[in-house]
């Protein structure tokens, strides 16, 4: 049912997009650049092969982000939504286990709460940050209508970490490299897009870190340390780039170092250009957006969830324990088992899609490696090879977006309900390791 209501929502914003209306030429655009961009748009990814801002007309503009604020808040939890507002029926148990898989809820009682505070949390958010950047946009000397509509347009992108941007030129926000308001609103919503509503609603019922749930914790803390990590690192290697870091004003540097290290956890905002950065950034940027944000959460990749729990069990291993702690409390092994399956058949198709691209594309490694990873990552950032990929590569760059959006998820899920009771165990045997 996910992948399916993802497919018709991307085959309607392709068919949407393909119209003469939706071009800001008024003819008709190229069936594979409207396809290419609903995808990008449904599965709030960000990447493009036409600027946003010249290609698309005003309507094609508002498709793009209506695609995208269905996509981040999710087809099954929408879906469920509108059954409640305006059907007014009792919703089932099928309707209500779809909902608990979009929005990654344990407790099967407490889903509509949750699918209602997601609709609340969403339009709070995202009015917020439209309305701190409405001012910020005003400021510039823009008419009010065109900056009403820029800061309606990027507090959605940034809150359902689609980094779909109104500036032109694939300059995304380049421009504002020096502006801390901008900067932080837009920052501040990737985050709070990339944590998920249970996380912050967890924080903000138990407000004290000894009685959040070890979710929540371990959450909260791996999200910060990259962050910081991601921050330090990028400053430490772009410091003196004068194509990247080395062209902002000194004092400006540390706030780009970190909109960077949080824009690569899914946002997809540039301030400086990626196809710029020295290879050992890259590095560092293909493994923040292969993590990506929380579970549940508008964020892609592998998840935060999925990287601490695997984290725990190496650190509980080396210090001997016989199972995974954090916290005082115990993982589940058969968590374990499932993150670790996630984990690597992640990379494994990573690895497939990078080769396919480099086969079709015929560009550098890194850059090939890069944009499959930002593609499978749902983050959109790019080195600015995709809009010079040929129709087949971009055709396979979108598949990565449409896995890199369901795939994790569908996989926990189906690995979930093969799970059966186990009546016997079979003998034990050991075997080398290292």
């Amino acid at each position: 049912m996910l992948v399916t209501g993802f497919a018709i929502l991307i085959a309607v914003g392709t068919g949407l997009l393909f119209l003469p209306i939706s071009r800001a030429a008024g003819e008709p655009a190229d069936l594979v650049v409207a396809f290419f961009t609903a995808t990008s748009a449904v599965c709030v990814t960000g990447l493009v092969v036409v600027d946003t801002a010249t290609a698309w007309s005003p309507f094609g503009q508002l498709v793009v982000l209506g695609l995208v604020q269905v996509g981040g808040f999710g087809f099954m939890t929408g879906s469920t939504l509108l059954l409640l507002l305006f059907v007014g029926g009792r919703v089932g148990l099928r309707d209500r286990i779809l909902a608990q898989a979009a929005t990654g809820d344990l407790d099967l009682g407490g889903v509509i709460d949750i699918v209602r505070r997601i609709a609340l949390f969403t339009i709070l958010v995202e009015a917020t940050g439209a309305a701190v950047l409405f001012a910020a946009f005003l400021g510039e000397a823009r008419e009010v209508g065109q900056a009403a509509w820029y800061a309606v347009f990027h507090a959605i992108s940034a809150f359902n970490n689609a980094g779909f941007d109104l500036f032109g030129g694939f300059q995304s926000v380049a421009r504002y490299a020096t502006s801390p308001v901008v900067l932080l609103t837009l920052g501040g919503l990737i985050v709070l897009g990339g944590l998920s509503v249970a996380i912050v609603a967890d924080v903000l019922a138990r407000r004290h870190w000894g009685r959040l749930a070890l979710e929540s914790k371990v959450v909260l803390l791996t999200t910060l340390v990259l962050l910081v990590a991601g921050a330090v690192a990028f400053a430490a290697l772009e410091w003196s780039n004068p194509a990247t870091l080395g062209s902002i004003p000194v004092e400006h540097r540390p706030l780009n170092a970190l909109f960077e290290s949080v824009t690569l956890r899914s946002g997809g905002f540039a301030v400086i250009n990626q196809g710029r950065l020295g290879e050992a950034a890259l590095f560092v940027a293909m493994a923040l957006m292969f993590i990506g944000g929380a579970s549940g959460s508008t964020a892609g990749g592998i998840k935060v969830n999925t990287f601490s729990v695997l984290l725990i069990a190496i650190l509980s291993t080396v210090r001997g324990r016989p199972s995974a702690e954090a916290f005082g409390r115990r993982v589940p092994h058969e968590l374990i088992y499932r993150a670790l399956s996630v984990a690597l058949l992640s990379i494994a198709f990573v690895f497939v899609v990078a080769l396919g691209l480099e086969v079709l594309a015929g560009t550098s490694f890194v850059d090939t490696t890069f944009e499959a990873i930002s593609a499978f990552g749902t983050v959109g950032l790019s080195t600015g090879i995709t809009p010079e990929m040929p129709p087949p590569a971009q055709i396979l760059e979108a598949g990565a977006m449409f896995v890199g959006r369901l795939g994790p998820l569908t996989l926990a899920l189906a690995l979930a309900s093969r799970q059966r009771p186990v009546l016997y165990r079979p003998a034990l045997e050991s075997m080398r390791i290292g």
